[in-house]
């Protein structure tokens, strides 16, 4: 399948959409809500923003934050027993969105390019590595903003931290440091010694209420982090 510049237009029309839909909310929202709003708003907005733009890692970010729509979805028809018009919506334009980014050919105008992997010498492996990492990173990061930001009955400072480390891994390895890895991965811990020590979480997202555990989180924050775990175990051997 071509038409890449078509399908990126198509996929940007439906990120565009839930950032403007997404910021309507946060306006209209009750204070307490407004943040996590905004911030989901703004996991949207850069989705948009680096796919029309061009990053080399766009696609991959986009991708994820499509399979992240398609688990909300999935999880809120299960919750509420039905086959609710609005989650099917809401899953169907995300695995639209991530559909139509997925292929070779929709790989070349992103990573694809030449002068980022000769800037940063990167092989194939390495920007296979790159690419679980950053979509892994797109399907955890709103789930872990909606998290911290929601009100919530337990303490919030473990979740505040989490969002912190969350947003400084993202920016860590789409700039290719290592410290992101280990941002990454200590958002994880954090996550999962939250979730030890105060449970579950709920989150609100759309009609349904999400009861998502931060252990669940802390899970998808290490896997965003896995893919380099064993290269920087060689180069450690190596020294």
């Amino acid at each position: 399948m071509k038409l890449v510049g078509e399908r990126r237009a198509l996929a940007a029309a439906v990120f565009v959409f839930y950032f403007l839909l997404m910021l309507l909310q946060a306006l209209m929202s009750p204070e307490p809500l407004k943040p996590a709003m905004y911030a989901l708003s703004g996991v949207y907005g850069l989705a948009f923003f680096s796919l029309v733009a061009g990053y080399f890692w766009a696609r991959w970010y986009c991708v994820g934050v499509g399979i992240f729509g398609v688990i909300v979805a999935v999880v809120g028809i299960w919750q509420l027993g039905a086959m609710e018009p609005v989650m099917l919506f809401f899953g169907g334009t995300h695995l639209f969105a991530a559909i139509v980014l997925w292929g070779d050919r929709m790989s070349e105008p992103y990573e694809g390019q030449q002068a980022w992997r000769e800037r940063f010498h990167m092989d194939d492996n390495a920007v296979q590595r790159l690419g679980r990492s950053v979509m892994r990173a797109g399907v955890s990061l709103p789930f872990v903003l909606l998290y911290g930001l929601m009100p919530k009955p337990e303490g919030t400072m473990g979740a505040l931290v989490v969002v912190g480390l969350s947003i400084a891994g993202f920016a860590g390895i789409v700039k290719l440091r290592t410290w992101g890895v280990f941002a990454l991965t200590a958002a994880g811990v954090v996550a999962i010694a939250t979730g030890l020590a105060h449970g579950a979480g709920t989150m609100a997202v759309g009609p349904a209420i999400l009861s998502v555990s931060p252990v669940l989180i802390g899970g998808l924050l290490l896997l965003a982090a896995a893919p380099f775990v064993q290269p920087m175990r060689r180069w450690i051997a190596a020294r």
